[in-house]
């Protein structure tokens, strides 16, 4: 956004509330059956039964998208989510676990290796936490005309949306459902199955 004198400003907002706010599941699901319906939101896959957790330290993204959406599992049951598409992004310090029975699935990558970067990451979340700032939003915006993301990532007609130039979230803590990326570059990366429960937050 720029202001009287033209000059770029900035935004903050708690990721938490405002997601809250932007797309609460009991009304939102709705409508977007119905943009499914009409083939105006596509899925590439059916998400598995578990969602995982994820953390960084900060997550800067450039092209930035959201909106509400759906996905679905292996039966086709519909998952409402919201879905963050960016152009590009950087993550610093990054944290993944899934729980499977008895033991903990965790990925880390990053730290003093370097940041992980990604093109045309999409990520589809049920909430987010973090200290969050946008330059150029656009709050509002109907999510079938969304121009500043990832080819071809939109959201249905009517639907609610925003975009900007440009996200920076600190001290991010995601629950996701899915992550797809153009490609997706870990540096200093480790996997470990650690018994018991020990989820990255």
């Amino acid at each position: 956004m720029k202001d009287a004198q033209g000059n770029t400003v900035t935004g903050r907002t708690r990721w938490r509330r405002f997601a809250m706010l932007a797309a609460p599941t009991a009304v939102i699901a709705g409508a977007m059956v119905f943009g499914m319906a009409n083939g105006v939101i596509a899925t590439s896959f059916a998400i598995s039964g578990q969602q995982f957790k994820v953390t960084s330290a900060q997550l800067d993204g450039d092209g930035f998208v959201q909106f509400g959406s759906l996905d679905h599992n292996a039966d086709g049951a519909p998952v409402p989510v919201v879905i963050a598409g960016m152009k590009s992004a950087t993550l610093a310090d990054i944290c993944q676990s899934v729980e499977t029975g008895p033991v903990t699935l965790v990925l880390k990558a990053g730290g003093s290796a370097g940041p992980v970067t990604a093109t045309d990451l999409v990520l589809d979340f049920t909430s987010l936490e973090g200290d969050a700032e946008f330059t150029n939003v656009e709050i509002g915006r109907d999510a079938s005309t969304l121009t500043k993301g990832p080819n071809g990532v939109v959201g249905g007609k009517g639907m609610f949306g925003q975009q900007g130039d440009h996200i920076k979230v600190v001290g991010v803590k995601q629950n996701t459902w899915a992550t797809t990326a153009g490609t997706f570059k870990l540096k200093g990366m480790s996997i470990a199955l650690v018994p018991g429960s020990k989820p990255c937050f």
